[in-house]
């Protein structure tokens, strides 16, 4: 029996043999990597990676790696060279609060400004989003998401969870195949990246060689020093207008030593939840003295007690 065809609304389809346009029709008229930077400014997307990412130096050469071959392949089109559109569906492997999402929105820019894709948005699913519960269910719910992805970037996150091969009746498998046709077909209007724990990914292509030998390019997000922690929370606070007390940022790094060592840490997702409580100890503080006038600096400042009440402190000394 063949397998059905899945064609998605709106989008551009491509077969493996697809052609670039003929040399005296070029897309663009740039004959220097200078005049494609100046053209797509890139450099303006990379900056900010670069500025608002702490850490993830290996992250971040491999997202320039790729814009500079981007680059090169525009170069290439604009000479009749380009033989077919390059793949660009990706895995992005590492543990929770690493920045995949936020490099996923910074690549789909890129991709954007380059044009590689036509809208440059960002649709982030996970699982529920894509298989249903029923018979009939998962194709309409698969192929509304990809309606609304194509011109951008899906991100799948945990994207393990669509194969599970010791459920027979699920229908994961359907919401695959469903994929596979469109990455494969309609590649130059839609890349998806594939993201979740680096084992887990690892297993799943295993299990799925066809979506293995579809992602081009395989980036590992590193986990968060300590240092690198202290730093993405000085960066939270300044961005919501709040700041340590002198010698509170010490505290917070004895926080953050103990707090890697305990269960479900997630790193910059962590430190985040770490402010936030630390912002809720504070306005309780300033909350029961009721007669005081409370100054910017009251209001912006976070003390040792707002740190040494979490309770990684209290379990830590048990």
């Amino acid at each position: 029996m063949s397998t059905p065809m899945y064609n998605i609304p709106g989008a551009n389809p491509v077969s493996p043999s697809a052609q670039a346009p003929e040399p005296s029709a070029p897309a663009s008229t740039a004959r220097t990597v200078a005049q494609v930077l100046q053209e797509s400014r890139i450099d303006e997307v990379l900056d900010e990676l670069e500025r608002d990412l702490v850490g993830l130096a290996p992250v971040k050469q491999r997202i320039r790696d790729i814009a500079a071959l981007l680059v090169i392949d525009k170069l290439r089109m604009n000479l009749g060279l380009q033989a077919e559109n390059p793949s660009l569906h990706m895995s992005f492997t590492g543990n929770p609060g690493t920045g995949k999402t936020t490099v996923a929105m910074r690549m789909a820019e890129i991709l954007f400004r380059l044009g590689y894709v036509r809208k440059g948005h960002l649709v982030a699913v996970t699982r529920d989003d894509l298989v249903g519960q029923y018979i009939g269910h998962t194709a309409p719910k698969t192929k509304e998401i990809l309606k609304k992805a194509m011109g951008g970037v899906l991100f799948i996150d945990e994207a393990y969870y669509l194969y599970r091969p010791d459920n027979e009746r699920d229908y994961g498998q359907e919401a695959i195949e469903i994929l596979l046709q469109v990455m494969e077909n309609q590649r130059n209007d839609l890349v998806v990246i594939l993201a979740g724990y680096k084992d887990r990914m690892d297993t799943f292509f295993q299990s799925n060689p066809g979506m293995s030998s579809r992602i081009a390019h395989h980036l590992d997000f590193p986990d968060y020093s300590v240092d690198e922690l202290g730093r993405i929370a000085q960066m939270m606070l300044a961005k919501q207008h709040y700041r340590f007390d002198d010698g509170v940022a010490d505290v917070f790094t004895q926080y953050l030593k103990r707090r890697v060592q305990m269960p479900h840490f997630a790193n910059a997702r962590s430190v985040r939840n770490a402010l936030d409580r630390a912002r809720l100890r504070q306005a309780s503080r300033l909350f029961a003295d009721r007669e005081r006038e409370l100054t910017a600096e009251d209001l912006t400042t976070l003390t040792a007690a707002d740190i040494l009440a979490s309770r990684v402190f209290q379990e830590s000394s048990v």
